[in-house]
C-alpha cells in the first residue's frame, strides 16, 4: 500500500476585512497517496480554490497543519505543478518557450530538460506546433501545451483548478481524457478540484466531497469501475457510474 504524500489535519480559514470575518475552511482533514488521482467537489463558493491555495503555500492555514512524506523520506515540501482554469500561455513566446518557462525561472535548462520537454510536445501531438503562437492553437491544444508546461519541471504533486471548464462541452471530454492520460503515464500525483461530478468519478481514484462554507469533509468516496482499458471516456458507460453519480448529487443537493 502507497504512503500518503500530502496530509492535512484539522485546516482551518477565514476571509478578512475591516467589516467583517468570512470562514471559508473549517476543521478540513484528508490525506492525498503517492501516484494517487483525487477530485475534490462541492457546493460553488465553498473555498475548493481556497484549498488549493493551501496546499501551494499560497495561503497559510489559520488552523491545522499540513505533512508532507516524500518517497525518499524527507519531509520537504514537494515540488507543485499548479494548473489553473485557463491556460496562461504568453503570446509573445511560442509554445515551445511557454512550455519551458518554468524551468527558465528555476534555472534549470539543463539539455536533459530540453529533451524531455520536446519528447512532451511529441508524445502530445504538439511538437510539429512547437514554434507557433497559442493564438494559433485550438483551446484544447492550449490545455495540453500548459500542462506539458506544469510537468516540465518534474513536480511531485499536481494541483489542477478546474483546468478543463473554458472549453467547449466536447473539447472538454476530449482533453479531460488526454490530461488523465498524460498524468497517470507519467504516474503523477493528483488533486483536480471540480464542479463536474461526471468529470470527477471517470478520471479520480478517490473524490472527497466539500460541504457549503464554510467548507468541512462530508464524505470520501474511493471509485471502483469495472472497465476495459484505462479511457476516462469509457469509465462512464461503467455499470458503477450511474450509482456514484447519484450518491454525490445526493450529497451535493442536500447543500444547497
Amino acid at each position: 500500500m502507497k504512503s500518503p504524500i500530502l496530509t492535512l489535519k484539522n485546516i482551518g480559514f477565514s476571509y478578512h476585512s475591516i467589516q467583517a470575518q468570512t470562514p471559508a475552511l473549517h476543521n478540513i482533514s484528508f490525506h492525498i497517496n503517492e501516484g494517487e488521482f483525487v477530485a475534490v467537489v462541492g457546493p460553488s463558493g465553498c473555498g475548493k480554490s481556497t484549498l488549493l491555495s493551501i496546499i501551494a503555500g499560497l495561503l497559510a492555514p489559520e488552523e491545522g497543519t499540513i505533512s508532507f512524506s516524500n518517497p525518499d523520506g524527507s519531509l520537504a515540501y514537494p515540488r507543485v505543478g499548479y494548473m489553473l482554469q485557463r491556460d496562461h500561455l504568453f503570446e509573445w513566446r511560442t509554445i515551445y518557450q511557454n512550455a519551458i518557462l518554468g524551468l527558465e525561472i528555476g534555472k534549470k535548462m539543463t539539455e536533459e530538460n530540453r529533451q524531455y520537454v520536446l519528447q512532451l510536445l511529441e508524445d502530445y501531438d504538439l511538437l510539429p506546433f512547437k514554434d507557433k503562437r497559442p493564438s494559433e492553437l485550438s483551446g484544447g491544444m492550449k490545455q495540453r501545451a500548459a500542462l506539458i508546461r506544469t510537468l516540465a519541471t518534474n513536480p511531485q504533486l499536481l494541483l489542477l483548478d478546474e483546468p478543463f471548464s473554458a472549453l467547449d462541452y466536447q473539447t472538454r471530454l476530449n482533453v479531460s481524457a488526454d490530461i488523465c492520460r498524460i498524468i497517470r503515464s507519467q504516474k503523477k500525483t493528483a488533486l483536480l478540484i471540480t464542479h463536474d461530478l461526471s468529470e470527477a468519478i471517470s478520471l479520480a481514484d478517490r473524490i472527497i466531497v466539500l460541504t457549503k462554507r464554510p467548507a468541512t469533509v462530508k464524505m470520501e468516496v474511493d471509485i471502483h469501475l469495472t472497465i476495459q482499458g484505462e479511457s476516462s471516456l469509457a469509465a462512464r458507460n461503467a455499470p458503477e457510474f450511474q450509482y456514484y453519480f447519484n450518491l454525490l448529487w445526493e450529497a451535493l443537493s442536500n447543500e444547497a
